[in-house]
């Protein structure tokens, strides 16, 4: 299975940050949000990656051109014959296709773009902005027990208080702790889909969100995996830096390698 990142918005809701670079190249601590994504998913066994790159896409390939050399120990000889050595260091192998998906095109598009890296085995789809200590291997799991075309993450981003519970005539009938269910259960990315749902976008201007996810609730055959975990975007400078103290803090929920 391969993992598949959107990573080509223009990131305006963090434009003090994304003016200089796309937003998943923005940095939790010294590593970019999208590296965080990666790390976590290949710690779990995923290690193949498409990037769906548009928006100053060429600040995403020369990191990972570079990669050794930023997150390994170097020695650079200076001198009449100049030469770098990159030091031997702990790491995870992964492959990373960045795909070129246009300026402006629309996350189905970009989805739609990158059909020939994929192949006929299901994919993940997620957005590369949102971290999360997902559990992959029960995500795989509840997609395959549902046998349908596509599986999304849900999480309970609305409610975190005690809740009542009424009857018709607005009765008290019972005071309970949250569940899973209570509140706005959004979308967090992290979806298994099968390659089938490529033939639900139709062009570059299709969003993914409101053209086959729409439809694929239409035919029933959407799934959701309720995520019970962390999960926290990065849509603003606050959110930013409440991902930054969670890392300073060596508590980050998401971080499940040690490397």
């Amino acid at each position: 299975m391969k993992a598949v990142i959107l990573a080509g918005g223009k990131g305006t809701r963090i434009s003090e940050e994304s003016h200089l670079r796309p937003k998943p190249m923005i940095e939790i601590g010294d590593l970019p949000i999208l590296v965080h994504i990666m790390r976590n998913l290949a710690e779990q066994g995923l290690t193949e990656f498409v990037v769906c790159a548009g928006y100053k896409q060429a600040a995403i390939k020369e990191y990972f051109a570079n990669y050794a050399l930023y997150t390994h120990d170097a020695v650079f000889d200076i001198g009449e014959n100049c030469s770098t050595r990159i030091l031997p260091g702990k790491a995870t192998s992964i492959s990373v296709t960045v795909a070129d998906t246009g300026l402006e095109t629309n996350t189905g598009g970009r989805v739609r773009r990158i059909r020939k890296y994929i192949g006929d085995e299901p994919f993940l789809l997620t957005y590369g902005d949102g971290v999360a200590d997902i559990d992959l291997k029960a995500l795989i799991k509840c997609h395959g027990d549902s046998g349908k075309l596509g599986t999304i993450s849900v999480y309970n981003f609305g409610q975190s208080k005690g809740v009542v519970d009424l009857d018709g005539k607005g009765n008290i009938t019972s005071f309970r702790e949250k569940s899973d269910y209570d509140g706005d259960l959004i979308n967090i990315g992290f979806m298994i889909l099968e390659p089938k749902v490529f033939s639900l976008i139709g062009d570059d201007s299709v969003s993914f969100e409101n053209g086959p996810m729409r439809k694929l609730a239409e035919m029933h055959e959407l799934n959701a995996y309720v995520h019970r975990g962390f999960w926290q975007c990065m849509d603003t400078m606050s959110e930013k830096n409440r991902l930054e103290a969670l890392w300073a803090s060596g508590n980050a929920p998401w971080k499940n390698w040690d490397y």
